[in-house]
């Protein structure tokens, strides 16, 4: 019982840190790893597929605002229009590839709801943003093992 709730809390941060809200997902991955209550693969796993579930929200709130306009938000959780347009000309310029970044604490998440706004097809969004984060926590997993 204690792995479920361990991989349901991975799965919870996971997810709200690659929100457009603030919160870190790599420090309980860390803690997970190191309190070894856990199989390090299913962390892996669930890690990666909660942080992309998490930046398909943002996509998806990017398509709504394309479809529906900012105006349909309350004021708060408006963007920008300048920074959104500007943005928009950034994934524009360097397309796809940036994707396999959304993984950036600064940037990250933000590219995935602009990738929205400009009706970035989903498929494609979802393997990019996967393969990015899951090289991610990879990282993070293999230089742990490196330093224990």
């Amino acid at each position: 019982m204690e792995a479920f709730w361990s991989l349901a809390g991975m799965a919870g941060a996971a997810f709200v840190a690659a929100t457009l809200l603030p919160a870190q997902s790599e420090a309980v991955f860390l803690g997970l790893l190191a309190a070894r209550s856990v199989d390090p693969l299913a962390l892996f796993l669930v890690a990666s597929l909660a942080n992309t579930a998490g930046s398909v929200v943002n996509w998806w709130l990017g398509r709504l605002i394309a479809r529906h306009g900012v105006e349909k938000l309350p004021r708060r959780m408006r963007p920008d229009p300048r920074r959104l347009e500007q943005a928009q000309g950034w994934f524009a310029r360097f397309g796809w590839p940036s994707l396999l970044f959304a993984w950036l604490p600064i940037g990250g998440d933000p590219l995935t709801f602009v990738a929205g706004t400009l009706n970035y097809p989903l498929i494609r969004f979802v393997g990019l943003v996967l393969a990015g984060k899951a090289a991610r926590y990879a990282m993070i997993w293999a230089g742990w093992v490196f330093l224990t």
